[in-house]
């Protein structure tokens, strides 16, 4: 049987991330923002958590760790451990292993924090990306470099076109008012915007998005377009300059 992938609401514009296996009735969770609504779906579906993961240390994605642990391993990354809550299991870029017998493998995706990780699920197709690569955007950068960023953004769009990006934000909107301003002649741009208008009127999420959407209509990942660079006035620019000014342009929108 395919994996179930569940996509929780909580606080006010987070997510998180259900994946359940019925054949051995693991569960994992990918990100805790907070306790009450992943509680709620996990009684509600009969499911118990056995598995944690951590994209980057936020109050915002860890929140309801203390509360949720109890049965479950927590798993993150070797370079943010000391940010964290305590973890069962700490990971870096390279390294794989397997929930419910599909490999799970592991991206360092620096940039919105300095050992933030991503996580690949090649079998089902499910990329957990946290605050790096975003719907129609990407995690505002506190603490890495742009080019750290270009470069993260870099691996997660050479995953095949299929891909879900199961990102951790409801900010896929105004993130596309934004990209509006950038890459105005984007006609799928304006069709994906009259989409997410729709769905939010019905109040459904935008997220998970495809990868192939976001390297069609995400400004973040085409510093390549020529219209996207014309329009910065960067048509000679090495890419990740490219980047940097978008980034900085959304910074300051």
């Amino acid at each position: 049987m395919p994996l179930e992938l569940v996509t929780i609401p909580c606080r006010s514009d987070n997510y998180a991330f259900l994946v359940h296996d019925a054949a051995s009735g693991q569960t994992a969770l990918f990100d805790a923002p907070e306790t009450a609504p992943i509680r709620a779906e996990l009684d509600a579906r009969g499911w118990t958590l056995s598995h944690i993961f951590l994209t980057h240390h936020h109050p915002d994605h860890v929140e309801g760790v203390a509360d949720l642990r109890a049965g479950a391993e927590v798993i993150g990354a070797t370079d943010d451990a000391a940010r964290l809550p305590p973890l069962d299991h700490a990971l870096r870029e390279g390294d794989s292993f397997t929930f419910a017998g599909e490999e799970v493998r592991v991206f360092d995706v620096s940039g919105h924090t300095v050992g933030h990780i991503a996580f690949y699920m090649p079998g089902p197709g499910f990329a957990f990306t946290g605050d790096s690569l975003m719907a129609l955007g990407c995690g505002r950068l506190f603490e890495g470099t742009p080019e750290q960023m270009h470069e993260s953004l870099g691996k997660l769009a050479a995953l095949p076109d299929d891909t879900l990006i199961c990102s951790g934000h409801e900010y896929t909107k105004s993130n596309g008012k934004f990209a509006l301003t950038v890459d105005p002649d984007n006609e799928a741009l304006k069709a994906r915007m009259d989409d997410i208008a729709r769905l939010r009127e019905a109040g459904e999420f935008t997220v998970p998005s495809t990868l192939a959407l976001e390297k069609a209509t995400n400004p973040f990942l085409r510093a390549d377009d020529p219209s996207l660079r014309a329009q910065l006035g960067m048509q000679d620019a090495p890419e990740a300059q490219v980047f940097a000014e978008t980034r900085r342009r959304k910074d300051a929108f």
